[in-house]
């Protein structure tokens, strides 16, 4: 199953996502805040990443420029996920590379997790499975 990574400073939140995506067989990391986030990035390669923009250290939207200028990490879907309901914030979002932006008070975690399938799904039908080869 793939595996998400979620950057949120709120541990509550970030407990609950992390309950919620692991007991849909997703593999979990956390960091709480965006230099973590970009190391946790580096070392654990996760196939999605859940993005708060309110953050200490560094914020969601520097975390996702940094994400986006790096040929290794920019194909990687970034999902913000936020308190942040202003249209501006959700443009700017897209503008840097977001695929997704979800405030969080609008909708359900499970909302989220059936959201975040959708978009894995979209990423993984674009890559041609590999056939193995038969033990003759």
């Amino acid at each position: 199953m793939a595996k998400v990574l979620i950057i949120e400073d709120d541990p509550l939140m970030s407990r609950m996502y992390q309950k919620i995506f692991s007991f849909e067989g997703y593999e979990v990391d956390t960091a709480d805040n965006g230099e973590d986030g970009l190391a946790k990035v580096r070392s654990g390669r996760p196939n999605l990443i859940l993005l708060d923009i309110m953050m200490p250290k560094m914020n969601g939207f520097e975390v996702l420029t940094k994400l986006k200028t790096d040929p290794e990490t920019k194909s990687l879907p970034v999902v913000i996920l936020t308190n942040l309901a202003g249209q501006k914030d959700a443009e700017n979002a897209m503008t840097k590379g977001a695929v997704k932006y979800i405030v969080k008070s609008e909708f359900e975690p499970k909302q989220v997790v059936n959201m975040v399938k959708e978009i894995l799904a979209g990423y993984t039908r674009d890559e041609i499975p590999k056939v193995e080869e038969q033990q003759g």
